[in-house]
């Protein structure tokens, strides 16, 4: 069943229902937020996904208690129906409390392709320190990926909070990393992949000193914030971007701007959100009215989109690459 926005006539649900539902993986509660990559014939789906026994905090701390998510593996050869694989990242190992929000992404460099995963490294209530980006590369067997915990970095500034990041190549085969410092969306740009590793206060400290000339795209007025969604994908004006906003009244849209290529500066955006929560699953769920896109696939003229509904559970959609970027030029 295709079910089609009534406010962006080019995107459309795949499905009245999500293709990963709560519950559906043995020991986990809410699998969710899932970014994407397609590999070997296969979209691996790589979700977030909440062990059984979590509960609503009462009192007053956290939204939820024993609250621990890992990144679980899911696979499907036509993007339509998923099955469940493995258990990639588990908190409480590598060096990492708790894993949330994981993206997945092919970089370039001088000596290859790496695949990287990024996420929010969330670490103990108790401990007082920020969120932070955690990030770790991936290595494929032939049948499943391993997380190489040897590679394993907290990226960007420490002791500040810092989400939502997403790593691509530029066209000179720099690195380009966006991130969230609250509440806008920054882009800081590296040597390479191996800068980027390794970056220390002799970037961030200056980087932190000028932060709004590193700002990427600010809120609407009157949001709370934004946030990168899925890696850009390419087209030949230059890359989308997809990203999320949470509006003053709580809900968060999925919307899309168009990149430089050469220096991942904004084109141009739309003002109007590309999706919006509006089925049920999307409206109700452990957090309310949230469609969050984490995954982008580009196949010929479609864009396919993983999305994560209501902290609940993943959605998928697509959309005409020539419709947004014709939309995206015009608005530039």
């Amino acid at each position: 069943m295709v079910v089609v926005s009534a406010r962006v006539p080019q995107v459309s649900r795949l499905h009245d229902r999500p293709i990963v539902e709560a519950g559906s993986v043995p020991g986990y509660g809410a699998v969710f937020n899932a970014g994407l990559l397609y590999h070997d014939g296969l979209y691996h789906l790589f979700a977030r996904g909440v062990r059984d026994g979590y509960r609503r905090n009462e009192g007053s701390g956290p939204r939820f208690l024993d609250y621990i998510s890992d990144v679980l593996v899911l696979t499907s050869s036509d993007g339509r129906s998923y099955e469940f694989g493995y258990v990639l990242g588990r908190a409480g190992t590598s060096g990492v409390h708790c894993f949330e929000d994981p993206r997945v992404q092919r970089v370039q460099g001088a000596h290859g392709e790496d695949i990287v995963m990024t996420y929010t490294s969330l670490p103990p209530h108790e401990s007082g320190r920020p969120w932070r980006i955690g990030a770790h590369h991936l290595s494929w067997d032939g049948e499943r990926f391993h997380l190489d915990e040897a590679t394993g970095r907290l990226l960007g500034p420490p002791d500040v909070a810092n989400k939502d990041a997403i790593v691509f190549t530029l066209t000179d085969q720099r690195v380009a990393l966006i991130h969230r410092i609250h509440p806008d969306m920054q882009l800081a740009v590296f040597d390479d992949l191996d800068h980027l590793w390794h970056a220390g206060p002799e970037y961030w400290d200056p980087y932190m000193s000028d932060l709004d000339a590193h700002t990427l795209i600010r809120p609407t007025p009157g949001a709370l914030g934004i946030g990168a969604g899925a890696p850009p994908v390419q087209t030949d004006e230059g890359l989308l971007l997809f990203f999320h906003e949470r509006r003053a009244d709580g809900v968060y849209t999925a919307n899309v701007a168009l990149l430089d290529k050469d220096t991942g500066r904004l084109v141009s955006q739309l003002d109007e959100p590309l999706l919006e929560p509006e089925l049920e699953w999307e409206r109700e769920g452990d957090t309310e009215n949230v469609v969050f896109v984490q995954g982008a696939q580009r196949h010929g003229d479609t864009v396919y989109l993983t999305y994560g509904a209501a902290d609940r559970c993943v959605g998928v959609a697509t959309a005409r690459v020539s419709h947004l970027v014709k939309a995206l030029l015009d608005a530039a």
